[in-house]
């Protein structure tokens, strides 16, 4: 739009362009002349920020003087004197005669010369300035010249400017960017595409400003200022939590705030950050420092008319956008903000005494921990501890704080100071807070180190306690130096699980430590009543990656009868994955709390995508994972996250990023799932030996550390890249599967046996139970596997090798699939399927291109949100074309809309993604 109003007309048009600071209207206008120049036209810039004297319609004829300078045609000479004469004369009253020169002449140069005017920044126009302009383009319109002007919207009231919008034939309102459109910006900004989770970590830092790009690129230029941004898996990605995300020093935000004084903004900017403020608290403030108390009464006055701050119902304080407080966070304060803290706790809680302050006014809990020495722990201690009390009951997070910064004034070691460490640890195991319960490492450690004599089981339950919520975190829990070793000895179950996370491919793999009886006081940690397991449920979670007769013995020692056949089935699915959370879910039952939101609910989650073909999102979890472990000073110890990761990489054909998750793996993690994946990789990138006899030699080391589970694909995909050139090994990993089935057992091992029996001895019968066994299970990858198997051995090849390509399809598969196909169909001596089948209809990603293409987005704006070039989106519209049989986006979105594409015949099944990435091999994609 703006650019069609900057090309020539043969009539006077005037555009308007509106929008807050930082909407990107300068872009919009050097967006449209660059393309109108482009075309050959002449686009000039009326520049009145350089005029010097007098404003009004005297600076805007020396403007227009400025503009026909550049012009350059002789016939501009005379007019530009007519213009001066008339300026002269203009201090005489004759005002109106300057403002009709100034159009006559501008038209004529537009005649002879077609050229266009931009003006930039109208807001910051003199009023009288501002008013000749609003008056020469209502009354004497410039004819055929095109004028587009950028400015701010102009606040209506008395003393506002000219409202120039009354002479504009069109006004365009520039509104925010939709979130698409952010995340090209951001991808624009960073040359390559931004995780969602930093998109939507800006977002929500900039609230309200989330649409604006001066802003959504201040934020970026901070993160890269202050070293956060890191590159993962051919993503950008936030390194460390979103806590901090800022605006620069220079942003117009932050000017606006800033332009009265700091001082007052600064302070108020660290009070709300630790903790919440009302109104009614700023008058608390009056006996500690009555002079700050007024300024920040002002202050909040001020930001409130601006916008800047918010009041909700209750009076609670805060500001609209978080970055513009993290900033202002950045500044110097002149001015010990502890102290303010403590003034309003000390204002309450000599009124009603601490602990009624603490119970009525949970919130001060926050204020206290804020303080820190600046209040006594006479006052603290006792609020802290009743407001947690309150708290706990309603609003965890607080609650926890409050327990943590009462633990660090309390003494170690007193029975009290034990009791609400247990309390404390048992509310985040409650809520799933792991993260919260390992931040009372410090009190535990401190009570380990000096202990009681007695300490009624607190002591015992919040150091299990930190050793589950590590494992959750995956980190080792004892093995780091942070707990005693001789923990261990006095707390079996303290090393039960540090021995638990090595078998679930956290941290190292050690002995299992030796079976003793429940000690007499085991009854306090209330075993059968809370998220912690007991001994019993810790050696059947470790049995579960051994063989069938160890996990037997283990779950009858559980003497418990809703263990059921399913849930040992869940429980050997996750132990052959690394899964913790999973493996935890199916013992504790209803007693587990899911944690979403830590490292083991996260990979729990990238096991289920994975195993449903949704490698995208498990891909997007894999580097979730490896943020939080950076933002959490983990040391990378859940390895497993990296190896499925580097899997589906190598079977999408990109080698280059598999090498690299793989890397980050070291050589001396024993897991059947990282043997599974450095075969795959290894051997497709050229070192098929090598990556043999190391598979054999992983297979045999984790099955003498007790890890069964798993090995069994690790031993079919040896099967399956030697069955035509190394027959025996391929008879030798047949006869390792079929042992290991023997003593393990699991569905797992029963689906490996069948198919390799299936690729050898052509039993089709073995290899379609193990395709329905996998399809029981959810396990995609291997569904497929069975699938080209069933259509080399059995009957009728067609159905299976349809049914391969659609998995090939969903699981976006690169060049090996597609090679494997091609071989299964080549030596059945039938044609490749062509089609998927009218009940399957469109995939999720055509659904969802058809979704953004109804939206009315570009290709450009298509290709961000899918973080793919234009090119591809053209070439997958292309493919919709013709499988659909539409000539148009709006044939297409319409089709889609009445459902006539629901029941079309079928269609071609092209993979989605374009051909793989250059050196990689051809393989069997099973195992």
């Amino acid at each position: 739009m703006v650019a069609d109003a900057l090309r020539p007309a043969a009539t006077a048009r005037t555009l308007l362009v509106t929008g807050e600071a930082g909407a990107g209207k300068t872009a919009v206008l050097d967006e449209a002349r660059h393309a109108v120049v482009q075309e050959g036209a002449k686009v000039l810039r009326l520049s009145w920020e350089t005029a010097t004297g007098p404003t009004g319609a005297a600076a805007l004829a020396d403007a227009v003087c400025g503009v026909l300078a550049e012009v350059q045609h002789g016939r501009l000479l005379a007019r530009v004197t007519a213009v001066r004469r008339a300026q002269a004369r203009s201090g005489d009253g004759s005002e109106l005669t300057l403002l009709s020169t100034l159009g006559e002449t501008l038209a004529d140069a537009a005649c002879h010369v077609p050229f266009a005017l931009v003006l930039d920044g109208a807001e910051r126009m003199p009023p009288p300035t501002a008013n000749a302009l609003q008056l020469m383009l209502r009354v004497f319109r410039p004819a055929g010249l095109p004028v587009v002007i950028a400015g701010r919207p102009v606040p209506r009231g008395p003393a506002a400017a000219p409202d120039l919008a009354t002479a504009a034939d069109r006004v365009l309102d520039l509104p925010p960017l939709r979130p698409a459109d952010v995340g090209k910006l951001v991808g624009q900004r960073l040359g390559r595409p931004a995780e969602p989770a930093l998109l939507a970590a800006v977002r929500r830092s900039l609230g309200p400003l989330a649409g604006n790009p001066a802003a959504v690129l201040s934020v970026l230029t901070a993160l890269d200022e202050d070293g956060r941004l890191v590159d993962l898996d051919g993503r950008t990605c936030l390194a460390g939590t979103e806590d901090g995300l800022r605006l620069t020093v220079d942003a117009e935000p932050l000017r606006r705030v800033t332009a009265d004084g700091t001082d007052a903004a600064v302070v108020l900017a660290g009070l709300l950050h630790r903790a919440e403020l009302r109104l009614e608290d700023l008058h608390s403030l009056i006996p500690a420092c009555a002079v700050l108390a007024a300024d920040l009464g002002r202050t909040v006055d001020r930001l409130v008319r601006e916008r800047a701050l918010t009041i909700d119902g209750d009076g609670r304080l805060a500001f609209a956008v978080p970055a513009l407080a993290a900033a202002l966070r950045t500044l110097p304060p002149r001015r010990d903000v502890r102290s303010m803290h403590a003034a309003v706790v000390q204002t309450v809680a000599e009124r009603l005494g601490p602990a009624t302050a603490g119970a009525c006014h949970p919130l001060l809990a926050d204020h206290v921990a804020a303080a820190g020495p600046a209040l006594n722990d006479g006052v603290a201690v006792p609020l802290l501890l009743a407001a947690a009390a309150r708290d706990a009951r309603s609003y965890h997070p607080r609650a926890a704080r409050a327990y943590l910064s009462a633990l660090r004034r309390l003494p170690p070691n007193y029975p009290a100071t034990l009791g609400v460490l247990r309390e404390a640890a048992e509310l985040g195991l409650g809520c799933g807070d792991h993260a919260g319960v390992l931040a009372l490492g410090e009190p535990i450690l401190a009570g380990l180190r000096d202990p009681g004599p007695t300490d009624g089981g607190g002591l015992e339950f919040a150091a299990l306690a930190w050793g589950l919520s590590a494992l959750h975190e995956h980190r080792s829990p004892y093995d780091d130096g942070a707990v005693p070793r001789e923990v261990c000895a006095r707390m079996p179950r303290a090393a039960m699980l540090a021995a638990l996370g090595g078998r679930y491919g956290i941290g190292p793999l050690t002995p299992w430590p030796p079976s003793a009886e429940p000690a007499p006081d085991s009854g306090r940690l209330r075993d059968r009543h809370g998220p912690l397991p007991s001994r019993a449920e810790l050696r059947t979670l470790a049995a579960a990656v051994g063989g069938h007769e160890e996990l037997a013995r283990a779950v009858h020692g559980l003497q418990r009868e809703e263990v059921c056949d399913a849930a040992i089935g869940r429980l050997r699915d996750a132990a052959a994955y690394g899964d913790l959370a999973g493996a935890l879910e199916s013992v504790l039952g209803e007693r587990y709390v899911r944690a979403d939101h830590s490292a083991a609910g996260r990979y729990h989650a990238m096991v289920r995508d994975y195993l449903a073909g949704r490698w995208d999102d498990a891909l997007s979890a894999a580097r979730g994972i490896e943020q939080r472990s950076g933002a959490c000073g983990g040391s990378g110890t859940g390895q497993l996250s990296r190896a499925l990761a580097a899997e589906i990489h190598c079977f999408r054909g990109d080698l280059v990023r598999a090498r690299e998750w793989l890397d980050l793996i070291p050589g001396t993690v024993v897991h059947p799932l990282v043997a599974r994946a450095r075969l795959g990789v290894r051997y497709w990138s050229g070192q098929q030996d090598a990556a043999l006899e190391e598979a054999w030699h992983d297979v045999r080391r984790a099955r003498g550390s007790g890890l069964l589970t798993g090995a069994e694909r690790v031993l079919l995909r040896i099967l399956a890249f030697v069955e035509e050139t190394r027959p025996r090994q391929a008879r030798q990993a047949l006869e390792q599967l079929a042992a290991l089935h023997a003593e393990a057992d699991t569905a797992m091992t029963r689906e490996s046996l069948l198919v390799a029996r299936g690729v050898l001895d052509r039993d089709a019968d073995g290899a379609h139970d193990a395709y329905r066994s996998a399809e029981r299970r959810g396990d995609r990858h291997m569904m497929l596997y069975c699938c080209q198997v069933l259509a080399e051995v059995g009957d009728d090849p067609q159905p299976w090798l349809a049914e391969a390509a659609h998995h090939t399809h969903l699981l976006s598969l690169g060049r090996p699939g597609r090679v494997l196909l091609g071989r299964s169909a080549q030596r059945r001596n039938v044609p490749l399927p062509r089609g998927r089948s009218a009940r399957e209809g469109l995939s999720e990603a055509d659904v969802q291109l058809i979704g953004m293409v109804g939206e009315g987005g570009t290709n450009r704006q298509i290709a961000a949100r899918l973080a793919c070039s234009e090119k591809t989106v053209e070439q997958r519209l292309a493919r919709l074309f013709q499988r659909t049989g539409r000539r148009s986006r709006v044939e297409l979105v319409a089709a889609w809309l009445d459902g006539s594409l629901a029941g079309r015949g079928p269609v071609p099944d092209v993979p989605p993604g374009g051909a793989a990435s250059q050196g990689a091999g051809s393989g069997p994609a099973g195992g």
